[in-house]
């Protein structure tokens, strides 16, 4: 590192620290209540559009504290408490309400409508929470719920919207573990990850860091509350760095994503971002208001101009994405160079690898075939035409964090990769979390991995964070490629299932983008790939089976050499996705098996997977365990 980036360096640690003096966010709210306590904080936008509610610094430590006197009433502090909040600012006070009260937070989404409870019942009995802190609304709909459920029908409710604020100050007494970040469970089991204030102090000061950050700076989100990216990039990064934010909900952006782009242009964020499939969803809506010859007035006075940072991360980051989101909205100011792709997950508090603003992401081609076999070759740009199929781009995620470390290895055999490998992506550092929660095999499993390789005094390196995914790094660029337990591997050729459901989404105008499944099964000893594929609306009552699923097994034959053994054409918005919005490959083959999909039609090369086969076998095993229970 050169002298003048040391400096940069040491400046830019300086001014972090000034923020504010303190170890823990407690500490850094009450700096805020202190220093800034008309400012705002935050404001919530209904229907993500209008202002619904707005709180400023001093407001929110009064409404945290006086959640935090009635958890410490209710002797909850040492405890865990379950937080249950559609997004709003109602969320933010209680979850910390909770870090002045010394209570573990354990947020959860509310159940969608008609949902079944399963996952909020596995989070409290794996959490052992031992209350409920929630508003009065959510508590009449999901409380009956609770109560007819034996283990959960004891654990008291506290509605939040119903206490009296108060002025009276609380003492902090910050738990070390912050609160259990439940994964998303992408690729099985939801675990909880046991983030502490120290891993929260240090992620925060590294996206503060990365992202340019200032008092200057503004920020929307409409990421969830209770994923890490919507948490900890969202919420409690503006608390840190002092600037506002606002939030919005998810459904709101996902019924109309170009809500986003205005409610930023509206608050002239600095700060905004999501997941790869955010971003296409934008462009898409674009595009068909512009291919329906819809009403464009109100997309006139939209201006990007303000938007520093577009992150982007939680998913593979296409370039086609990026370049459709840029040719698409340059004309509204917005500037390629926001683009900031980032890596990063639960395990590691938040953010673990990250590039430098203002600059275009970095994009590397390479051998499409090399990489099956987890090799890296590059491909000279000039001699790589558009129709070249031999070639892949990948686009870089940034460097590790300083006072981090990240390190590809082989999954097997635990030691380093070649730079010419690919590997899975090791981590270690001051973000990296304790483990899971009452999960202690797992937790040696994946958090204390060490390197085959010694030393000279003869000590392994580690422990490390095994990530599950797979990368390379190039110039000290991570480039990440998947993940393991989504890697299929079919007549001895690995494969990718998001390249897959990728060249899926232009294959036939009935399939619905982004909604794609692709995984494998095992049938007579030979691992054969299925596809699950979401139909759009407007094709349910017209729908070719024989045409789409011959357009399905036309496009990956020619793309991959990969014969289709199964295809599943279901209903939109039966594919299971995780609150990010990220497929969810392991409980879609699980529903497969089981025949549980919400299938239009279907096709396969073996009629032992239609789904009347599926339904009848599942039947007749059921009948079987009744008459052997019986004997």
């Amino acid at each position: 590192m050169t002298t003048a980036l040391q400096s940069l360096e040491q400046s830019l640690r300086a001014n972090t620290a000034a923020i504010f003096q303190g170890q823990n966010l407690c500490d850094c709210l009450d700096y805020r209540a202190q220093q800034q306590p008309e400012q705002l904080a935050y404001q919530y936008l209904r229907r993500g559009e209008t202002i619904e509610r707005a709180i400023t610094y001093h407001e929110l430590q009064v409404q945290a504290q006086t959640i935090a006197f009635h958890l410490q009433a209710m002797r909850a502090t040492g405890g865990r408490a379950l937080l249950v909040f559609s997004p709003g600012l109602d969320f933010v006070a209680t979850f910390l309400g909770c870090f002045y009260a010394g209570v573990t937070a354990v947020p959860a989404y509310p159940p969608r409508k008609n949902q079944r409870i399963l996952r909020l019942q596995a989070i409290v009995e794996n959490a052992e929470a031992t209350v409920v802190l929630s508003t009065s609304e959510l508590a009449q709909k999901i409380g009956k719920w609770f109560e007819a459920s034996s283990p959960l029908s004891n654990i008291p409710w506290l509605s939040v919207d119903t206490l009296a604020p108060g002025e009276s100050e609380v003492r902090a007494t910050p738990n070390p573990i912050a609160f259990l970040q439940y994964t998303s469970g992408s690729t099985g089991a939801p675990k909880g990850v046991m983030v502490t204030q120290e891993n929260l102090s240090h992620n925060l000061a590294a996206i503060y860091r990365c992202f340019g950050h200032s008092a200057e700076s503004r920020g929307v989100i409409w990421l969830p509350p209770y994923h890490d990216m919507g948490l900890i990039g969202g919420v409690l990064q503006p608390l840190y760095g002092g600037f506002p934010v606002t939030l919005m909900s998810p459904v709101d952006f996902l019924q109309k994503p170009l809500r986003w782009l205005q409610a930023i242009s509206q608050h002239s964020a600095t700060t905004s971002g999501g997941p790869d499939f955010a971003y296409r969803l934008c462009v898409d809506k674009l595009e068909s208001l512009r291919n329906r010859d819809r009403n464009l007035e109100p997309l006139k006075k939209l201006d990007l101009s303000s938007w520093q940072v577009a992150f982007t991360g939680a998913e593979p980051v296409r370039t086609d994405t990026l370049d459709r989101f840029a040719e698409a909205f340059e004309p509204y100011g917005f500037r390629r160079e926001a683009f900031y792709p980032c890596y990063g997950m639960a395990e590691t508090t938040l953010i673990a690898a990250g590039g430098a603003v203002d600059l275009l992401p970095v994009v590397e081609t390479i051998d499409a075939q090399q990489l099956s076999q987890h090799r890296v070759e590059r491909v000279v740009q000039e001699q790589t035409g558009e129709s070249d199929e031999s070639a892949c781009t990948v686009v870089g995620c940034g460097k590790s964090l300083v006072d981090q470390k990240i390190v590809i290895v082989h999954p097997k055999r635990l030691t380093r990769c070649a730079p010419t490998e690919v590997g899975e992506i090791w981590v270690a550092g001051k973000s990296v979390a304790q483990g899971y929660w009452s999960s202690p095999q797992e937790t040696v499993r994946c958090f204390h991995a060490y390197l085959k390789e010694s030393d000279l005094a003869g000590a392994s390196e580690g422990p490390f964070l095994r990530t599950g995914d797979l990368g390379f790094v190039h110039n000290g660029e991570l480039f990440v490629t998947g993940r393991i337990k989504d890697m299929m591997i079919i007549r001895g050729r690995n494969h990718y299932p998001q390249d897959i459901e990728h060249v899926l989404e232009s294959c036939h105008l009935a399939l619905k983008a982004g909604a794609s499944a692709a995984f494998s099964i095992e049938h007579e000893g030979n691992e054969q790939l299925v596809v699950v594929c979401e139909v759009k609306r407007t094709y349910l009552r017209q729908l070719d089976i024989k045409s789409v699923s011959r357009e399905i097994r036309q496009v990956i034959a020619a793309a991959y050499d990969l014969q289709t053994y199964a295809t599943f054409l279901v209903k939109p918005g039966s594919i299971p996705k995780t609150s990010s919005g990220k497929i969810q490959r392991y409980r879609c083959r699980e529903l497969f098996l089981k025949g549980d999909l919400a299938v239009v039609e279907d096709w396969s090369e073996n009629p032992k997977y239609k789904r009347e086969f599926v339904k009848i076998q599942s039947e007749v095993d059921k009948l079987f365990q009744i008459m052997s229970a019986e004997k």
